[in-house]
């Protein structure tokens, strides 16, 4: 989890505060430009959501032909 958040951060998506206080941890928060990929990241769950049964046949399609090489 950590690479991906890092990752988040540094491409300037989400900003990351350390409390140091007792118990010490970390919250992270989206920026304006994360924020504006929430209607794009929207869409993109709603397609999801209308052909999850064809993207696990395929899924599962390219693992059978991974398995005969």
């Amino acid at each position: 989890m950590y690479h991906s958040l890092h990752a988040l951060e540094r491409d300037g998506f989400v900003v990351r505060e350390e409390h140091e206080r007792a118990p010490r941890h970390v919250e992270y928060a989206m920026t304006p430009l994360g924020r504006g990929l929430l209607g794009s990241l929207d869409t993109v769950c709603a397609w999801t959501r209308e052909h999850w049964d064809e993207l696990l046949d395929a899924r599962e399609a390219g693992l059978s032909r991974a398995d005969v090489r």
